[in-house]
Order: C-alpha cells, then structure tokens, then sequence
C-alpha cells in the first residue's frame, strides 16, 4: 500500500508544484515583522492591589490557624534540659502503661486500683501543664511536671512489681 502511494505521487509530482506562493507574500512578512509590537503597559497598582489581597488573606488565614500560643506552653519553652527528662519519662511511661495493659486481664480489680492512683498523678499533671503559661514562676512549675512525670514512672515500676508477684504466688498455689 506505501509504494501505490510513493508511486501515485512521483507519477503526478507536477500537478502538485503547481501552486507557488505570490512574489508579494515575502514582501508582506517582512514589513510585518518591522513593525513593533505595542508593550503591554505594567499596570502597578493592579499589582500592588493584588498583593494587598494577598496579604490580607494569608494574615487571616494565619489567625484562624494558629491561634495564641500562651495556653499552649510546653516545658522546652522555659528549660530545654528538662524537656528532654519530659521526652525520656513520657516514654518509659507510656511502656510501662502498655505493659500494666496486659496484665488487666488478669487481675481487672487490681488493675482498677491501680489506674486510679495513676489517674490522680495524672490530673496533676495536666493542672500543673495548664498553670505553666499564667505562672510568673514558671521555672518551679517545670521541676513539679518532670517530678509528677517521674512520680508516675515510679508508681507504675512499683505497680508492674507486685503485679508479676501476684501472678507468681498464683502461678506456685497452683502447682
């Protein structure tokens, strides 16, 4: 089919050079091309008022989504050093959480002693958390969090302690 087509056209090759471009069209381009084009004028206070909008409305938008840090204070704001101790004890805290978790099961009474005293430390916490912004002391509301932090690491290694006792003496009744 591709040489029917190559030979139609190198057959009737002539009849399509007949149409030539007139001797005036280069002349026409040419005087086109000299022309120049009007620069669209720079309209500046079209700019400046885009911008301003622009302004406006990431400024409300920064408003809306990040309302006053004030009540949102945390413990690297006033001692860096004890945030870090914050970090540690939050973690082994919430391992030991996990940990206590397990053994619910086992012994749900205990359990719900348990998580009763870990809730009154706890409650402190948070008070003292909320205090932290208002305070003019700030420094001794830090060193209560951390001490309520390592407070509550303390009463869950003590609650993990006598959990697994209690779990033994079942375990050596049984037998």
């Amino acid at each position: 089919m591709n040489t029917e087509i190559e030979d139609f056209i190198k057959e009737n090759k002539r009849e399509f050079d007949t149409d030539r471009p007139s001797a005036g069209l280069w002349d026409k381009i040419e005087k086109e091309l000299d022309k120049k084009k009007p620069r669209k004028k720079f309209n500046i206070q079209l700019w400046m008022s885009i911008a301003a909008s622009a302004i406006v409305l990431m400024s409300i938008t920064f408003f809306f989504a990040h309302p006053g840090r004030k009540n949102k204070m945390s413990i690297a704001d006033v001692n860096p050093a004890y945030a870090n101790r914050q970090v540690k004890f939050a973690s082994m805290i919430e391992e030991k959480r996990d940990s206590l978790q397990i053994f619910a099961e086992m012994n749900p009474e205990l359990y719900r002693k348990f998580s009763a005293d870990l809730q009154t430390l706890s409650t402190a916490y948070d008070g003292l958390r909320k205090q932290l912004p208002s305070s003019p002391n700030q420094q001794i509301i830090v060193k209560a969090m951390v001490k309520n932090l390592e407070m509550q690491l303390q009463l869950l290694s003590q609650q993990l302690s006598i959990i697994s006792e209690v779990s033994e003496f079942k375990k050596e009744n049984k037998i």
